[in-house]
């Protein structure tokens, strides 16, 4: 096993721990802050770094504006690559993700990308806007090298594609759930819960639960189901109310985690 994601995510079963992933914005406020939310994060499983973009359908306001903010100070595809040679190199092991649109690879080029994760030490990819039937080239190109895998997502409308979507799926199934801000009502839970059931009934590999959650109390209904816990917008709201402070950083994501786990 020569991907980082999957060694951590086979310590954790052996242990019995749920893991915990954070998203944060390349370049947010500058690459050198950025490098420093990454070591300060002792706790976290998974990182999930967005490369910022001028059109993220996907992304929520605090994301969107994060981005806006990134490429407004100069975040690049290719800062990111040199942020992540660099940490590679001051000894960072930590499993690190690149979360972006198609269009950043296709314009920098399949190969090209690909080969520059390898180097650089990407460990996976979350597409969002690239859906299965579209996904050959980039895992043609991602072929018979285990150092990065892609990622794949489900949502509550996937249904009857859940099955093909994970057929072959790497690393960790990132689950899109619309549960959305913390005390909605019951009804709403079994709906998440039914369709988190049906997803973890079908992948073979950890179920992780993203969008929507702020503390790890917001998910102590799916807790016997998933197998972690993503949190984005939230912990960019935190980082930024704190001026990016590293305590502020390492306490969140200490608590996080423990509570997950406790």
């Amino acid at each position: 096993m020569n991907n980082r994601i999957e060694k951590r995510l086979e310590e954790l079963k052996q242990k019995g721990e749920k893991a915990f992933i954070t998203y944060t914005t390349a370049g947010l406020p500058n690459m050198e802050k950025t490098a420093m939310i990454i070591k300060a994060q002792e706790s976290t499983d998974i990182i999930e770094l967005g490369i910022p973009f001028s059109d993220p359908i996907a992304d929520g306001p605090v994301i969107q504006q994060a981005s806006y903010e990134a490429i407004k100070a100069g975040a690049s595809i290719k800062k990111t690559f040199e942020l992540m040679k660099r940490l590679r190199e001051e000894g960072v092991e930590k499993p690190i993700v690149f979360m972006l649109y198609y269009n950043t690879i296709s314009g920098f080029g399949i190969e090209k990308f690909v080969n520059e994760c390898h180097v650089s030490g990407v460990d996976g990819l979350i597409v969002p806007d690239l859906p299965l039937e579209e996904q050959e080239a980039l895992k043609e190109a991602l072929k018979g090298d285990d150092r990065t895998i892609l990622i794949e997502l489900v949502s509550p409308v996937s249904k009857e594609r859940i099955p093909k979507i994970l057929s072959d799926a790497r690393g960790f199934v990132y689950c899109v759930s619309s549960m959305g801000v913390t005390g909605q009502s019951a009804d709403f839970h079994r709906e998440v819960i039914d369709y988190l059931s049906t997803v973890k009934k079908e992948s073979k590999i950890p179920v992780m639960m993203g969008f929507g959650i702020r503390e790890a109390k917001d998910v102590e209904p799916m807790k016997n189901i998933i197998d972690g816990a993503i949190v984005g917008s939230h912990f960019i709201k935190i980082m930024k109310e704190s001026d990016y402070d590293v305590n502020a950083i390492k306490n969140y994501t200490d608590t996080f985690k423990k509570e997950l786990n406790s």
